[in-house]
């Protein structure tokens, strides 16, 4: 899928291997995107890519004393989601990160890729637009600060120059005088491109909106503002009648296309529906209550979080060295293949399986640096310095485990459970399950259906798959970190 693979140390590093190789090159922070366009031929002409996801402080939230909200080019979705900064003064922000994909997505996937994408139904667009953020791109000849809604020039099509790096997103945090929030309607609860989606802030004083910002995605070629709507809502309480004409101007506001799901009438009248309800949500107050308080991530506690700077390295020149499940592989092939079939191929480690190839099924769910993410969607250089823990590495001798067997508490659990039929989405199940024990002992059921919103099966009907997670669960025993299990 590409020739050269760059593990860049600095971004001073990423920059100069970008700008040598004019536009041949591009960078991988999640490449959730970009290795689905790679393996489907979408970009001709691209044979470098450029790794910056070790280099030190890309991934900070943080505000500054302008009461700016600054995120780094490496700030996942997950993280994003379940940041206190982001869920109390950017609340669009984080419900709109935490309808990405699923969470070995949401691990992987970055808010500045979303952004660069382009795609117009990309979620964390739409809210970030109605939140007024800017954008920061670095090249070797300097910085350049511009508009989100400036940023974009059609589907898929922005300003960035071959030779830029996205390096900061920025947006005023939210005032306790504001509030807002994301509704995304998709033909099923998770891992769904949006049909229509709608974010909104809402500025209000002694009951009367002051000022209001309505944006809507998927409804044209960029993201929109409904200015009309925005006015018609000035000075006025959020009552019946101001809801509705509001929510009818936003619909008037939206130019949606026919496509596969679904059409322009349809998305027209969708616009007016989810306008409405996020209208009449904020003026309850209750835009919070579907939004978990806690979210499911299946990543690690910070404290095993590998977060060490690997050197500069280029592959195929270099080798890929790495862990896998506690030992130490070399490889001096597969640079140029996913994760998934560098663990299938070379390392022969067949359990972790190949469903759909593009991040959909799940079966792939590996843990990468402490964190599940689907490997198919992961360059294999990427596990160059890392510490992996596929499906083979997870049960441990039985004294170190509540099984007798030796067994995974999960793994165990699925066989009593009865919760396999086929098969070949197991290991992928299992592993979101033995991640979520990791962060949650005593799961929900609610929590459990966040864990493998991932994960699909043709088979069980999930009931099993469900109560195998809660008998695991159950076992007594604290479920130590399978990481930390396979590197001590």
């Amino acid at each position: 899928m590409w020739h050269e693979y760059i593990v860049a140390g600095t971004l001073e590093e990423a920059l100069a291997a970008l700008s040598s190789r004019a536009g041949r090159a591009r960078i991988v922070a999640g490449a959730t995107d970009l290795m689905l366009e790679l393996e489907r031929g979408a970009r001709p002409g691209v044979d470098t890519l450029i790794d910056i996801t070790r280099i030190p402080g890309l991934d900070g939230t943080s505000v500054d004393a302008h009461d700016l909200i600054h995120l780094g080019p490496m700030v996942t979705h997950n993280q994003c989601a379940a940041s206190a900064l982001i869920r109390e003064r950017g609340f669009p922000l984080a419900r709109a990160a935490w309808e990405v994909g699923a969470p070995q997505i949401r691990n992987r996937g970055t808010v500045a890729g979303n952004l660069i994408t382009a795609s117009p139904a990309n979620d964390t667009i739409t809210p970030l637009i109605a939140l007024g953020a800017q954008v920061t791109m670095r090249s070797m000849a300097g910085e350049r600060t511009i508009p989100l809604s400036e940023f974009y020039t059609g589907v898929r099509k922005t300003v960035m120059n071959p030779d830029e790096i996205l390096v900061d997103i920025a947006f005023p945090a939210m005032k306790t005088t504001e509030h807002g929030t994301f509704i995304k309607l998709a033909l099923r609860r998770a891992q769904a491109i949006s049909v229509v989606n709608v974010a909104v802030k809402l500025e209000t004083a002694e009951g009367h909106v002051r000022t209001a910002a309505i944006a809507l995605g998927s409804v044209a070629p960029t993201i929109i503002r409904a200015t009309e709507a925005e006015a018609q809502l000035a000075g006025k309480s959020l009552s019946d009648e101001a809801v509705i004409n509001a929510a009818r101007l936003a619909m008037k506001a939206s130019r949606p296309i026919d496509d596969l799901r679904g059409s322009a009438a349809y998305r027209a009248e969708m616009v007016r529906v989810c306008t409405e309800r996020a209208l009449r949500a904020l003026g309850a107050v209750q835009e919070r209550e579907t939004m978990p308080a806690d979210p499911v991530t299946l990543s690690a506690r910070q404290s095993i979080r590998q977060t060490r700077q690997v050197e500069t390295a280029s592959f195929p020149r270099a080798t890929i060295k790495t862990r896998i499940n506690g030992k130490t592989f070399s490889f001096s092939s597969g640079h140029d293949k996913s994760l998934l079939r560098l663990l299938r191929e070379d390392a022969c480690l067949t359990g972790t399986k190949e469903g759909c190839a593009e991040g959909e099924c799940g079966a792939c769910t590996v843990f990468l640096d402490g964190d599940a993410v689907m490997a198919c969607m992961v360059p294999a250089p990427r596990a160059h310095g890392a510490d992996i823990v596929t499906i083979e590495g997870l049960a441990q001798p039985a004294g170190d485990r509540a099984a007798v067997s030796g067994l995974h508490p999960v793994q165990q659990a699925f066989i009593d459970a009865g919760a396999v039929q086929c098969g070949y989405c197991t290991p992928g199940f299992i592993m979101s399950a033995a991640k979520l024990l990791e962060e949650r002992t005593s799961p929900t059921v609610d929590e459990i259906e966040q864990a493998i919103t991932g994960n699909l099966c043709r088979c069980t009907g999930y009931y099993k798959i469900v109560r195998a997670v809660e008998l695991a669960a159950g076992v007594g025993h604290e479920i130590r970190s399978t990481q930390e299990a396979v590197i001590a």
